[in-house]
């Protein structure tokens, strides 16, 4: 099983990037989109001169298969405090994701003014681990066996007959290969298991349509606590919106995305 890092690995290839999908950062057989986000983002910082991947916009428009990938990069805009491209995703000549992505400089400075405090979760031991192999499920969350996700017990409902109505879901996360996290695998962390539908008793897959992702500031060392919260669920489309805080309390990510409803 290889490190985020090797998973997310791009090597320069006749003026593209071309990179090699793990199949361990999937749900069932698809590819994580928080995964596919990150490999974009990391040929991106490959060819930028700001190291840090500030913000990242990604339409999904085809699910690719693990194995070959090419990501071209295309800059838009160089400044001096920000730069903006378009990267795409391909396979077999076939276009299955497509970012803009925003490069800059990010510190671990405390913030000027917030009115964004962690949420009150159970401490991450009194959390459940959720397995890759859950029983009754039917598929198997691979996602699960590299990304550690410790759930607050307030969700866990759905799993036993009793789903919640509140729309929320929090959690602690780690990497499973005990790396830090960072400006890239930030953007995995954002999009987090289990979907709010599942929490509220829809079961099926929720592919993402369109996903928004804002790094803050580079996080402290040690968990991710995650706050994700939906608005509603219509026309077979949810919106679910992720906060992330490091281990000294920081908001240090968000996110925003529009997800299908397979049921």
């Amino acid at each position: 099983m290889r490190t985020f890092a090797e998973a997310t690995a791009v090597r320069p290839e006749g003026g593209a990037f071309r990179a090699e999908l793990d199949a361990h950062w999937a749900v069932g057989d698809k590819l994580h989109g928080g995964y596919l986000m990150a490999v974009l983002a990391r040929a991106v910082t490959a060819a930028a001169s700001h190291p840090h991947t500030v913000a990242v916009s990604t339409s999904f428009l085809l699910p690719p298969a693990p194995g070959p990938a090419v990501v071209t990069v295309v800059p838009l805009r160089e400044g001096r405090s920000t730069a903006q491209f378009r990267a795409t995703l391909e396979q077999d000549r076939t276009v299955c994701a497509e970012a803009l992505v925003t490069q800059g400089v990010l510190d671990d400075a405390e913030p000027y003014w917030s009115a964004a405090p962690p949420p009150e979760l159970p401490p991450e031991d009194d959390c459940f681990l959720l397995p890759a192999d859950a029983p009754g499920a039917a598929f198997r969350v691979h996602l699960l066996d590299v990304v550690e996700h410790r759930l607050d017990p307030a969700s866990l409902g759905f799993a036993v007959g009793r789903p919640s109505p509140a729309g929320r879901v929090g959690a602690w996360l780690r990497l499973a290969d005990g790396a830090d996290w960072d400006p890239l695998s930030m953007l995995v962390a954002l999009d987090l298991a289990p979907p709010i539908s599942l929490t509220l008793g829809v079961t099926g897959w929720a592919p993402t349509i369109t996903f928004t992702a804002y790094n803050r500031r580079l996080p402290a060392p040690g968990p991710l606590r995650i706050l994700m919260n939906a608005a509603e669920i219509t026309s077979g489309r949810m919106d679910e919106t992720a906060l992330a805080w490091d281990a000294k309390g920081n908001l240090v990510a968000q996110a925003t995305q529009l997800a299908a409803i397979r049921v």
